[in-house]
């Protein structure tokens, strides 16, 4: 009804007044609070299931970056393991260097719990000097990894390349997976054998290593011990005097998480003996021409609890100025427990925040400004779990993690692993990539170094004071990759996790304003949902192609101005081209 319309008071019959009394008191009640300037209103009913809607208001500082990462932030690892089951000899497929190369410049350590049951024996081939069959009984023509028919030198850097025949991938999987069961039990009973590095196999190592483009991080047996506990250095001396006779570029680690020794062989090394021992090796390789200034990291403690803590500070103490960077493990779930729901949790992603202000604070007690490095991460430890870990879901970890170590100042964060051991690999045996490696293979061609500070504000239609933005949606900010010469230099790139099982609206605002964008959208590929294992970027599954090559990663152009939307339950990056942010235009 029209105000006009409205039955004046004075022209109505009395019993009329008595009904319609309420309803005027109402109306003055309205009319009085908007005239003392009271602009509240009453929000409207929504129909039921409909839920309030955020648009997301996001902008960057380009004026300086936050933190600046190395070049090889995004990092790989590779288990001993690889010589017990056989894969090592298959390092120079030429699918693994390819794969390899995708994610390089990066450093590639060859450390795992066998490392301190390593032992380096200089003989070219064991099995002949024993008079009896070697491992590889059965590849009788199989001679130096590589069937002479087969063999290719590459063109770029004169490396060994090989394309190897079906049916002996096919044996080499049936022994895997033969050895596999062999090296679960080790690992349930917490007994390892030891492990025999020929000079034959660290070649092979080093190869793959050097013709993939990434730079070799080789980690010392440190349970060879004298009687009076000090590190007993006369293997690790001969595999150094090896490696500098072929002047193999390497750097150094000394044993792999010490605070698990007592569970693995009942002996115990605290933190101030470790770093005497480090010391001693410092000594060594400054003895050592093609040594004396190579890098040296450690000492790769595990999760920082309090005995873990105690032997850093040891350790710091007495080493912490002779290492180069310091180092530590970090597993988000027990690999026998997990499932795809745990991916989900942003209590579980925001576990590895607490654990790097812990290593923060020691190590900046006792030598300031020292590099931090994350080695041996995973999304599950006891090697991972079958169709979970290696699937879809656990990107959400795999891409926060590399997230918030870039913006909390870790320099590297190496990946367990890049092919073969368990399921939180890369690559499977089939020399296929899986989910994790393209999300890694996006983020070497998109993202740089540089870190930027993100500002996010939110416009909803129900206001929840504290709650403009849930945890749910991450969203991450840096420079572009420089190597990436399909975006001029001031471009950004974002990357986003979506939690939420609903889509998310983000409008770009200030210096992202009115820019044109690129979207790389990723997704999981088939019916599986988050179990997959296989991807699509913008709604085109990633896959090497039928000669062996990567695929182009093409993006998906939005126009300038539009508002970002963001599926549910996905991973996406988005470069804003020609911003010309100051923060990115120089090196």
């Amino acid at each position: 009804m029209r105000p006009s319309a409205m039955p004046h008071p004075s022209s109505c019959p009395p019993g009329v007044l008595a009904l319609l009394a309420p309803w005027l008191a109402l109306m003055a009640h309205l009319s009085l609070s908007s005239q003392a300037g009271d602009r509240r209103t009453v929000p409207a009913e929504k129909p039921p299931g409909v839920k309030g809607r955020t648009l997301i208001l996001l902008d960057v500082n380009t004026k300086s970056p936050v933190r600046i990462t190395s070049e090889n932030f995004l990092s790989l690892q590779l288990d001993p393991s690889i010589i017990h089951d056989g894969w090592l000899d298959f390092l120079s497929s030429r699918r693994l260097v390819t794969l390899a190369r995708g994610l390089a410049p990066a450093f590639l350590r060859f450390a795992g719990k066998r490392t301190d049951f390593l032992q380096f024996q200089n003989l070219k081939n064991p099995a002949k000097s024993r008079g009896g069959p070697g491992p590889d009984y059965y590849l009788k023509n199989y001679e130096d990894d590589i069937v002479r028919s087969d063999i290719a030198l590459d063109k770029q850097k004169g490396c060994k390349i090989a394309q190897h025949p079906d049916i002996m991938l096919e044996l080499q999987r049936e022994k895997a997976a033969q050895m596999h069961l062999v090296l679960l039990k080790e690992q349930f009973s917490n007994t390892y054998s030891n492990l025999t590095l020929t000079a034959r196999s660290l070649d092979k190592l080093y190869n793959f290593a050097d013709c993939s483009g990434l730079h070799l991080i080789f980690a010392l047996n440190a349970l060879r011990r004298n009687p009076n506990n000090s590190w007993n250095s006369s293997n690790a001396l001969s595999l150094l005097k090896y490696s500098a006779g072929k002047k193999y570029n390497i750097s150094w680690e000394l044993g792999n998480e010490p605070n698990n020794y007592r569970t693995l062989t009942g002996r115990t090394v605290n933190g101030s003996q470790l770093g005497k021992d480090y010391i001693q090796l410092k000594s060594l390789l400054q003895l050592i021409r093609t040594y004396a200034r190579a890098s040296l990291y450690g000492p790769n403690i595990g999760r920082p609890r309090k005995n873990v803590i105690a032997l850093l500070e040891g350790f710091m103490k007495v080493a912490g100025r002779t290492v180069d960077a310091v180092t530590w493990q970090h597993y988000y779930i027990d690999g026998r427990v997990a499932k795809v729901t745990d991916f989900l949790k942003t209590r579980l992603l925001d576990t590895l925040s607490d654990q790097i202000r812990k290593i923060q604070k020691v190590v900046n007690t006792y030598a300031p400004g020292k590099k931090i490095w994350l080695e041996g991460i995973g999304a599950t430890s006891a090697g991972g779990t079958n169709n979970l870990s290696d699937s879809y879901a656990a990107g959400f970890l795999w891409l926060n993690t590399l997230g918030m170590l870039a913006n909390q100042g870790i320099e590297v964060v190496m990946r367990h692993s890049f092919f073969d051991h368990g399921h939180n690999h890369l690559v499977d045996q089939n020399f296929n990539p899986l989910p994790d490696y393209w999300l890694s293979l996006l983020y070497k061609r998109l993202v740089g170094p540089k870190v930027l500070a993100v500002h996010v504000a939110g416009l909803q239609r129900e206001p929840r004071p504290g709650r403009v933005i849930r945890d749910k949606l991450r969203i991450y900010a840096h420079c572009t990759s420089s190597h990436n010469h399909n975006y001029v230099r001031g471009s950004i790139t974002l990357y986003i996790i979506n939690l939420h099982r609903s889509r998310k609206k983000i409008k770009l605002v200030g210096t992202l304003r009115d820019k044109i964008v690129h979207q790389y959208l990723l997704q999981p590929h088939g019916k599986d949902g988050l179990h997959a294992r296989s991807v699509q970027l913008n709604g085109q599954p990633l896959a090497m192609a039928d000669d062996g090559t990567l695929p182009e990663l093409k993006p998906r152009p939005l126009r300038a101005g539009r508002t970002l939307v963001v599926p549910p339950l996905t991973m996406s990056f988005y470069v804003v081209k020609n911003v010309h942010a100051l923060a990115c235009r120089y090196r």
